[in-house]
């Protein structure tokens, strides 16, 4: 099958592109041609060397640029003969369904934030999948019919982005509790510098350490300046990979209170870190629904204090739910991902046009 994705960018900043980027290399590892075009960044040399062609297409909102977007997209697909196109994100699928419409080839929308008012545009997919059932559930209500939506659930370990990544684990101070994202408000930080400030009351060995980078790491940095606990929190920046970190972690924090499925949980259970994360969108199911890691509510800072000490009370504890972590953990396997994912292709695609790909 000849398969183009098209996505704003491939820099490393956004989760979505991590997820585009794993199953581009995963889809050629299943013996597919793939081409992903966008504006190009980080993750292109990785692309290349998974044997993609990259393809540049303009992603700005503007008449003229979107018109030579258009041209672009329609210049690709006949081509390379293209079978079909996956937009990633709302520019993307704006620019490929008139395209896609007009060559008559299946379109696949891929809702990766399903928080934003914007991802209802992604229903212009001939099908939409949803990372997360709850994602899922809030697109049917949303409008799209049930008979184009799919779940196909996040899932990372075995992706060729972890290649070659360091499996050293960072020397961090014990009891260490870490949080790995974007330093913004839907990230939940705040809730977790406050209920650390209590878990630190009790524990005062532990420490919080914070990877990652946003707009908001000033504003945080000041905040946790403030606190009693503030010499025991380390601001680690943003790294390449922070999986030498949930390696040396005792316990992995993630109180978003939006998260369709974040990627990053999928490592720290590879990783095998014993895990709290607010049970808000996705990261229920990610986490077993509580018996892959536990749970709490969202904006609850007393709650995750409360949980946080119960673990820290306990190393017999931590080391159980690090046990915990492995459950059913294969259903994170990016292999799963892509043949899911080619499922819902076939599903797309005419019945004789599909016969002709099988053989």
């Amino acid at each position: 099958m000849r398969i183009l994705h098209i996505l704003n960018h491939t820099r490393r900043l956004n989760g979505h592109v991590h997820a585009a980027v794993d199953l581009a290399c995963a889809q050629v590892r299943l013996g597919h041609q793939v081409y992903v075009a966008s504006e190009g960044g980080d993750f292109d040399a990785l692309l290349q060397a998974n044997g993609i062609q990259t393809l540049l297409i303009s992603h700005k909102r503007k008449a003229p640029s979107l018109i030579k977007a258009l041209l672009a997209l329609s210049s690709y697909i006949k081509k390379f003969n293209i079978d079909i196109v996956h937009a990633h994100m709302m520019t993307s699928a704006v620019i490929a369904f008139p395209i896609c419409k007009l060559r008559r080839i299946p379109l696949i929308t891929t809702v990766h934030n399903e928080f934003e008012k914007s991802a209802t545009l992604m229903g212009l997919g001939t099908r939409v999948i949803a990372v997360s059932d709850v994602v899922g559930a809030s697109m049917r209500r949303r409008g799209v019919a049930p008979s184009k939506l799919r779940v196909v659930l996040n899932g990372t370990i075995g992706s060729s982005r972890a290649e070659g990544r360091s499996e050293e684990p960072k020397a961090l101070r014990s009891p260490s509790i870490l949080f790995v994202g974007g330093l913004h408000p839907r990230k939940g930080v705040p809730d977790l510098f406050n209920a650390f400030e209590t878990v630190h009351r009790s524990f005062s060995s532990a420490h919080l350490y914070i990877v990652g980078d946003g707009p908001f790491r000033e504003e945080y940095k000041k905040v946790a300046a403030t606190l009693q606990s503030a010499s025991a929190i380390t601001f680690v920046g943003s790294t390449r990979d922070p999986y030498p970190y949930m390696l040396g972690a005792d316990i992995f924090v993630l109180p978003s209170h939006a998260d369709p499925a974040p990627l990053v949980l999928s490592e720290a259970r590879e990783a095998g870190c014993a895990i709290v994360g607010s049970s808000v969108d996705g990261i229920p199911q990610l986490l077993e629904h509580g018996e892959a890691g536990l749970l709490v509510p969202p904006n609850d800072p007393d709650a995750l204090a409360e949980t946080l000490s119960h673990l820290l009370e306990s190393p017999d504890r931590i080391a159980d739910w690090r046990r915990k972590s492995q459950l059913r953990i294969e259903r994170l396997m990016i292999e799963r991902v892509a043949k899911e994912t080619l499922e819902v292709y076939h599903s797309a695609i005419p019945r004789a046009k599909a016969v002709a790909l099988a053989t």
